[in-house]
């Protein structure tokens, strides 16, 4: 058989021959342009190199033709030859499978290892390893830690190592963990082995290049595809959110009546919409629906599949998430590259990446983009062939009630879905992000060298991780402090010769393994029906036996509730709702918001790819953005608040709502806004133009402002100093100070348009002092945000309308996650794990609620994470009646220059007892809404609208939770 190169490639020449006839037998026309560029560089085998280029364009073949070219010209040698990184393990099952078809013509070996790889497999590899691996980060972490004394046996002979996804990795804790994999490799094999990196296209591949090999990036050889141009055929779709047929109070009622709820009717009509043209649409042929959440594709696959049972055709569309079973997410694959029959996989970003599924026709994304970069790697997936890339991308907005806030009237999900589109039209893509301090991951790294080399010397491991390893931003006084920690959470301990050993904590927790991934995650309960497993399901969401969820596309009954082996074994039934999962997105590049605001400003362009809902809401937005004044004004008064709208993107956003915070006042984020509590415009125009002319305080005084700073892995074992430290990085200060200053100056120019907010239906002044119980709240939480901040202590005194106490509730509860932090409210995952859930005391929690005054101190926040913890439930009140002894404190209580709960307590010679345990900060808050009530009254107040009492009483019972008895109260303090 003849070896001639496909069209004359001269790259192909210096192909090791049995290579060329592979290449061959495969009737390639050609080589892709980055699979040419590639083969010159890999061969040489004396430097590192980038590949970078759209999805499916052959960076696979680019790195492994020339790769195995070079395994093939060497004898078999002991040790593996060449290794191959994956962030996925269902990406290494699909790379194994594409090159064991080459490698088996070539006579090389190719093997996987990773967590659903059997033992006996795995111990037969390490017996004889040879040829290619193919591993994750984290079963690579497990090989330095459970067997270091052999990892140079293992590892001496390698001469590549390939990074597959490396976009995935950059600027993660993941990613800081592959970077100090690939520099233990370097030692262990006592060489720089060169490393192929394999990406897709990023706004700036330098920064790339330094990622891949740290302190030398000028010299990784960077190969860019410039031949992933394609025609590109896209569509906006723009729907407007309306209420389902049941609300959740009436699917409640069904649910408990066992009678069954359709999908259809609990779903809202924008759904029901985006269901009915994606059935239409998609029908009949290949495609990728990214759903935007794992909620989202089981809830759409229900609803899609629900339209071909009711056409009564052949189910068409499949499910595909990362908590799914590998049977499950494989036969979704399988669907995919059959060619005999249609399927449509429903997904998130688990398809995003280089899995093998053959061409699709088009691409639908539901819900503006995660980023450039992300939507740029969904197309890769259409328009294979030679066919142009299809996108339909579907935007919801809310309604337009008298109701609706300001924020929502500027349409902003369409308007920066259209920014990205035009981001991408521009062929721009986010940059990686800025180097961290990573000393999450630096911990675990300091517990996996002591465990590979059995004790490692301070100065051995600084040099190894910081001084020549990709720590480069820890200096030596902050490692030294960083031990410290260490040794004060009983990870480490010392001899008297210096050698770091691990203490009876960092013992337990190398040997566990959850050790070997650098992020956190929750822990899940694994789904079975008929001894079959469909996939996991986090435990923050726990759900009743008898209950009915929505699971790999499909409605089950739950039987029973294994809590001791965290299993859920369900059978097939009608009805159901998709279970929650907790998901957090990336950061919205700054260069998108301001993208956004030229959109605002350019009234005369409409995007010609938008439908006749999506112009409509497209002028909708610029007609509120143009009465609000924004093109003159960033500020907007609503009601006693005022938002202020920067158009920056979320790193400033952040940035800008700590200097802001540093100044006195309370902000909340909101969409693309910030909202800055109990400030008129005049007042927010004065603070920024005092923060133009003083300048933003520094990242490190910023960064003190959070009282929760732990967001990684291991951030509950480091101190105060170092957090601070940490989280300084995330900040954006340089860039927030040109914002002040260019918002300052605008400021002085106009005038902020003022709005009332919604009037409530029934006004509280209809209520007098003394007409009304009062539920006095206190809680606990995992973190400060009232997204995402979930419930680990909570405390409710009941009062009688004329202040006398009713009764008491309080309880641990279970936040089926890290409880946060540890040193403020001294609650550890251990001591919570026998508390109840949510879910279960939701009953409980209600009743002590009902028809009374919502009262805390700083009730915003409490009355906010509530509320979120209801909603998740499917039980959220429709409004609640608060009142906050933080302004009370304000008017009533004596002048002080802090009215921090202690604080206040203090400074009414009251005894607060513990300070952050739930029910004597409830206990303290009671007594101090009884003395500020008597005051209050003294002076003539009579109604509670004159307290600052917002809100209403739900207008009906909304929560048929029942009471559980399950409360698990804290150990009151001595």
């Amino acid at each position: 058989m003849t070896t001639s190169p496909p069209s004359g490639s001269d790259a192909f020449e210096r192909l090791h021959p049995k290579v060329q006839q592979w290449i061959w037998q495969q009737n390639w026309r050609e080589l892709h342009e980055a699979q040419e560029a590639a083969i010159a560089p890999i061969l040489a085998g004396d430097r590192d190199v980038l590949i970078a280029a759209a999805t499916a364009s052959g960076k696979t073949e680019a790195a492994f033709l020339p790769v195995c070219s070079v395994l093939t010209e060497q004898p078999d040698s002991a040790g593996f030859a060449a290794v191959y990184i994956s962030p996925l393990k269902a990406l290494i099952n699909d790379q194994y499978g594409r090159l064991d078809q080459l490698c088996d013509h070539l006579g090389i070996t190719v093997s996987r290892w990773h967590g659903d790889v059997a033992t006996s497999s795995k111990s037969k590899l390490l017996d004889r390893p040879r040829g290619i691996l193919l591993i994750t980060p984290e079963s690579l972490e497990a090989m330095f830690v459970l067997r270091g004394w052999k990892i140079r046996d293992f590892m001496a002979s390698v001469r590549y190592l390939v990074i597959d996804e490396l976009h995935s990795f950059i600027g993660t804790e993941r990613g800081a963990q592959l970077q100090s994999l690939m520099h233990r490799l370097d030692l262990a094999a006592r060489r720089r082995i060169p490393r192929i990196g394999l990406s897709a296209t990023l706004g700036d591949m330098g920064k790339a290049a330094d990622f891949l090999r740290p302190r030398a990036g000028d010299d990784v050889t960077v190969i860019v595809s410039s031949s992933d141009a394609q025609e590109l055929r896209l569509q906006i779709r723009g729907y407007v959110q309306t209420a389902p047929t049941l609300d959740l109070r009436a699917r409640a009622a069904h649910e408990a009546l066992g009678e069954e709820v359709s999908a259809d009717d609990v779903a809202t009509g924008d759904r029901l919409a985006i269901a009915d043209h994606l059935f239409t649409t998609l029908r009949g042929s290949h495609h990728l629906v990214f759903a935007g959440s794992r909620a989202a594709v089981e809830d759409y696959t229900d609803l899609l599949n629900r339209r071909c049972e009711n056409a009564r055709v052949p189910e068409e569309f499949v499910p595909h998430h990362g908590n799914l079973s590998k049977d499950i997410r494989e036969h979704a694959e399988a669907r995919l590259k059959d060619r005999t029959r249609p399927a449509t996989a429903v997904c998130t970003s688990t398809l995003e990446m280089g899995i093998d599924i053959g061409s699709v026709t088009s691409i639908a994304q539901i819900g503006a983009p995660p980023s450039v970069a992300a939507l740029r790697q969904r197309l890769g997936r259409s328009g294979r062939r030679g066919g142009p890339a299809i996108l339909r991308l579907y935007v919801s907005e809310p309604e337009a009630t008298p109701a609706i806030h300001p924020a929502d009237e500027l349409r902003a999900q369409l308007v920066q879905a259209i920014a990205t589109i035009e981001l991408l039209l521009q062929r721009w893509y986010e940059p990686p992000a800025a180097e961290a301090l990573h000393l999450s991951t630096l911990t675990q790294q300091i517990l996996s060298l002591i465990a590979q080399h059995g004790g490692i010397t301070p100065a051995d491991a600084y040099r190894t991780l910081c001084a020549q390893g990709p720590f480069r931003a820890v200096d030596s006084p902050t490692f030294a402090t960083l031990l410290r920690d260490l040794a004060a959470a009983d990870l480490i301990r010392q001899e008297n010769d210096g050698l770091l050993l691990p203490a009876e904590t960092g013992e337990r927790l190398i040997n566990h393994h959850t050790f070997y991934a650098a992020f956190a995650a929750p822990t899940e309960y694994r789904i079975v029906t008929e001894g079959r497993t469909l996939g996991s399901l986090p435990i923050e969401q726990p759900l009743p036996e008898g209950s009915l969820i929505i699971f790999a596309g499909r409605r089950w009954r739950i039987l029973t509730i294994d809590t001791h082996a965290k299993l859920i074994e369900v059978t097939r039934a009608s009805g159901g709702r998709p279970p929650r999962f907790t998901s957090t997105g990336p950061l919205v590049h700054d260069r998108i918001r301001t993208t956004m605001r030229r959109l605002y400003e350019e009234e005369s362009t409409v995007p010609a790819y938008l439908d006749a809902t999506a112009q409509s809401l497209l002028a909708e937005g610029r007609a509120a953005y143009r009465r609000l004044g924004l093109h003159d004004t960033p500020l907007v008064g609503y009601g006693n608040d005022t938002l202020l709208f920067p158009f920056r993107g979320d790193a400033i956003m952040t940035t800008l709502g700590l200097a802001l915070h540093a100044h006195g006042v309370d902000v909340v984020r909101y969409g693309v806004a910030l909202l800055i509590s109990d400030t008129f415009p005049q007042a927010a125009a004065g603070l920024l133009a005092d923060l133009a002319a003083e300048g933003v305080p520094d990242a490190l005084a910023l960064a003190a402002l959070i009282p929760d700073k732990r967001v990684d892995k291991y951030d509950d074992v480091i101190g105060e100093e170092l957090l601070t430290r940490s989280y300084a990085h995330r900040l954006n200060v340089t860039e927030t100070q040109q914002s002040i200053s260019a918002l300052a100056t605008t400021t002085d120019r106009t005038r902020a348009v003022n709005l009332d907010p919604p009037k409530a239906a029934v006004p509280p002044r209809q209520h007098r002092i003394g007409s009304l119980p009062y539920a006095v709240v206190d809680i606990e939480t995992t973190c400060l945000d009232t997204r995402k901040a979930r419930i680990t202590e909570i405390a409710i005194i009941r009062l009688h309308p004329d202040g006398s106490k009713d009764r008491t509730y309080s309880t641990l509860v279970n936040p089926g996650r890290w409880p946060g932090p540890t040193h403020i409210h001294g609650l550890t995952e251990g001591e919570l794990a026998a508390a109840p859930h949510f879910p279960q005391i939701a009953g409980d929690v209600a009743a002590m609620l009902d028809g009374a005054i919502v009262v805390a101190h700083n009730v915003r926040y409490d009355s906010g994470v509530l509320s979120t913890e209801f909603a998740r439930v499917g039980y959220a009140p429709d409004n609640l009646m608060t009142l906050c002894t933080l302004n009370l404190a304000r008017r009533f209580g004596p002048p002080a220059t802090s009215h921090r709960l202690a604080d206040c307590a203090a400074a009414e010679g009251l005894d607060h007892g513990t300070a952050h345990h739930a029910e004597s900060d409830a206990r303290a808050c009671a007594t101090l809404l009884q003395i500020y009530l008597e005051r209050a009254t003294a002076q003539g107040v009579q109604w509670f609208s004159e307290l600052g009492v917002i809100g209403q009483l739900p207008a009906r019972p909304w929560c048929p939770a029942p009471v559980s008895a399950l409360a698990r109260p804290r150990a009151m303090p001595e």
